[in-house]
């Protein structure tokens, strides 16, 4: 379902060149859970940014569902972003002043999906997530766990091709990294695809498959048995 092909992306400022990518080729299957994994400035960020349709390679192919993203229109590649992938952040990126329901609400509000509708989805993704009993509560009224939760569920609601995580248990204790793996290998487990970039070799570890980059190249892909 997901195709890097000899993807490589350089940045240029003043007049010097910088290789944060070079020739990964790598492809996702539906239904994988995978962790991509590396050091600071092993090309991680970038990885990430291309595989989320946020930036786009300097060459190389980028395959979602048989498109090539890195051929789209601006309008496409928004598209891409709002209905194809589901982004999970470090920093949660809630609004502070609603509630954990209405943060759920806000994708499918954009994306014009019916009222009635909206409301029945996202109180559904919250039950997933064991949220059911916050959904009323201010960001500021939740653990950091439970603050990730409600990213998730809000990432849930315009049914993704892929869950993208990047770093999602960074800014959490030990304990509530494992509550949010734990909410990751349940939704793996009903079928959905999943890629976290992580530098942590313990969350990867809970994973199906680590990738591990170095220096922008792949230095590994192997299954994690």
């Amino acid at each position: 379902m997901l195709e890097a092909r000899n993807i490589s992306k350089i940045y240029e400022n003043g007049g010097v060149r910088t290789e944060a990518l070079s020739d990964i080729s790598f492809k996702v299957e539906k239904g994988e859970f995978i962790a991509i994994i590396g050091p600071s400035g092993s090309g991680k960020s970038t990885l990430m940014h291309i595989l989320g349709a946020l930036d786009l390679p300097t060459s190389g192919k980028y395959i979602l569902n048989g498109r090539n993203v890195e051929a789209t229109s601006d309008d496409v590649l928004a598209e891409i972003r709002n209905k194809e992938i589901g982004f999970i952040f470090q920093s949660f990126n809630l609004l502070p002043r609603m509630s954990a329901l209405k943060n759920v609400l806000l994708p499918m509000a954009y994306a014009g999906v019916p009222k009635n509708q909206r409301l029945a989805k996202a109180k559904e993704v919250l039950k997933v997530v064991g949220l059911e009993d916050k959904m009323e509560n201010a960001p500021n009224q939740l653990s950091g766990g439970q603050k990730q939760r409600v990213a998730i569920a809000r990432a849930l609601t315009m049914e993704p091709s892929i869950l993208l995580a990047d770093e999602p248990t960074g800014n959490l204790p030990s304990h509530q990294s494992d509550e949010i793996i734990d909410v990751f290998e349940g939704l793996n487990k009903k079928g959905h695809t999943i890629v976290i970039i992580t530098h942590n070799e313990s969350i990867a570890k809970k994973t199906k498959r680590i990738i591990t980059l170095v220096d922008g190249k792949i230095v590994s892909d192997e299954p994690n048995i």
